[in-house]
């Protein structure tokens, strides 16, 4: 077995040995007994995905990062790793922390100039870093604790335990989300799960504020969850949960949401679209609408039946979903952010990967609206469709 090989074997050995609350100091030491690592320092984005967080207890004089125009940051956008030379003749390498296209941190290390060679061993234990994050989370908060630059209200609390991954990728496609108020969300929420035949993509809008609009898009979700794991179409997976949400507010709240399910296959789409959420397609550079015909949002009548439309996607397509918070925000002249806004949006953004799209566009939309301040949550899912390549 090789020195490489053993390295990793023992560096994967003592992360899932570690407690879960113990990981960055188990880390920190394979690193300094195994490749000479003279510094350790992991961060983890916060919930704003604006800036990258030192995960306590962190190394003496360890900072936060800025995603946008750090050496971190860097690495955390290409999702490659970026390395600095200073004149001491050490090496600063800034290695992605991601699993299945989440992105979750950066792990920054000093090493000697020699450990260059090992960059591509470095690369794939922070990989490993990250699988083994998304476990200990499970037991404890420290690493919760550590994406906050400020507290949540309770409202957003709920949304984000309710909320999967903010970015993932396949061979087919890939995907990236964001909420705003990160730290203040109350009603807007994404979910998407994928099988080995299908991706499903929800974007829904609970109406409300604060804790009612928290809960009433909890029940929502989580009846939607019920329903498709029961294996059943998207339009019954909206009627079922339609039926949940009036069974308990009788009509007086409801949710609207936009159901859609790809064939990974041949990119054969079927819609259903209950409520205010949007959804735009870019094919050819041109931005465009999608015609849904607009249906009741669940919740408001007893027993609605709800009817898919279809529709095909063509492989370099980029989805834009977007709730009203986006696209009904006004100008202080009064012009809403709509199509020509988001246009502009993704034309700034049209060589940037899924995951990062929402942010372009959640930055356009807060120039959009000058001084005033939000009064309603803003929701972003970016899709890329790649389609099923031939098999070799």
């Amino acid at each position: 077995m090789s020195d490489q090989v053993n390295r990793l074997v023992a560096a994967g050995r003592a992360l899932r040995s570690a407690a879960p609350h113990l990981l960055p100091g188990a880390l920190s030491q394979v690193l300094r007994t195994r490749y000479a690592a003279e510094a350790v320092e992991l961060r983890l984005a916060d919930y704003g995905l604006t800036v990258l967080l030192p995960v306590p207890p962190a190394p003496s004089g360890t900072e936060s990062a800025p995603v946008q125009g750090s050496a971190p940051g860097r690495a955390f956008g290409s999702q490659q790793p970026y390395v600095e030379e200073p004149a001491d003749g050490r090496v600063r390498a800034h290695l992605p922390v991601t699993v299945r296209g989440d992105r979750l941190g950066v792990l920054s290390l000093t090493l000697p100039a020699r450990s260059r060679e090992s960059l591509a061993e470095l690369t794939e234990l922070a990989e490993l870093l990250g699988h083994e994050l998304v476990v200990a989370q499970r037991d404890t908060d420290l690493y919760a604790r550590a994406r906050r630059r400020e507290r949540l209200t309770l409202a957003a609390e709920m949304q984000w335990q309710l909320l999967p991954a903010r970015s993932c990728a396949r061979e087919e496609y890939a995907l990236g989300a964001q909420l705003e108020p990160a730290y203040a969300i109350f009603g807007d929420n994404f979910d998407w799960e994928a099988s080995t035949d299908h991706l499903l993509v929800y974007v829904t809008n609970g109406m409300g504020e604060g804790i009612e609009a928290s809960l009433l898009t909890s029940l929502g979700i989580n009846a939607l969850r019920n329903a498709r794991r029961a294996g059943i179409p998207i339009e019954e997976q909206a009627a079922l949960a339609d039926q949940a949400l009036y069974a308990h507010y009788r009509g007086e709240a409801h949710l609207s949401v936009l159901l859609v399910d790809i064939e990974l296959s041949t990119g054969r789409m079927r819609v259903v679209d209950a409520g205010s959420p949007q959804l735009l397609l870019l094919r050819d550079r041109v931005l465009s609408l999608v015609d849904l015909d607009a249906q009741l949002p669940l919740g408001m009548f007893e027993e609605t039946d709800y009817v898919p439309q279809e529709l095909t996607l063509l492989p370099g397509d980029r989805l834009l979903f977007v709730s009203d918070g986006v696209h009904g925000v006004a100008a202080p002249g009064g012009e809403s952010y709509g199509e020509h806004a988001l246009a502009r949006a993704l034309g700034n953004a049209s060589l940037l990967p899924a995951a990062d799209v929402p942010a372009v566009v959640l930055r356009g939309l807060t120039r959009h609206r000058g001084r005033s301040e939000p009064d309603d949550d803003a929701l972003v899912v970016c899709l890329d469709w790649f389609g099923k390549r031939p098999a070799s």
